[in-house]
């Protein structure tokens, strides 16, 4: 009897290491970097940095651009203030008379003319 049991031991100890002979070799399989999940793995892991790298340019860009439309926004609202200015003066002008329009004349510098010419 026990040396059935000695037999049955054995065997399943060999069929163990056969088990264990075959996942090594699908594990290698599986891990090599030309054709494998592990080349999957590096193509994946490049394609996420080159991600990031593009999201943190484009964080950079939006920073910029909010700074820009902040200041155009900030002089629109400016100049707004000053034609609502305007347009109330106008409302205190007396009936029929006319604003008075002044114009003003550049001077021309002769760094002017010797570019015009």
């Amino acid at each position: 009897m026990q040396l059935i049991a000695d037999l049955f031991l054995g065997l399943a100890a060999m069929a163990a290491a056969a088990y264990c002979l075959v996942l090594a070799r699908r594990l290698k399989r599986f891990n090599q970097l030309e054709n494998g999940m592990g080349g999957a793995i590096a193509v994946l892991s490049a394609q996420v940095d080159d991600m990031t790298r593009a999201l943190e340019k484009a964080q950079m860009t939006a920073s910029q651009s909010e700074t820009q439309l902040r200041a155009l926004t900030e002089r629109a609202e400016g100049g707004a203030q000053k034609l609502e200015l305007l347009l109330a003066s106008l409302h205190d002008l007396p009936d029929g008379q006319e604003p008075r329009r002044t114009v003003k004349r550049r001077r021309h510098r002769d760094s002017d003319l010797e570019a015009a010419e």
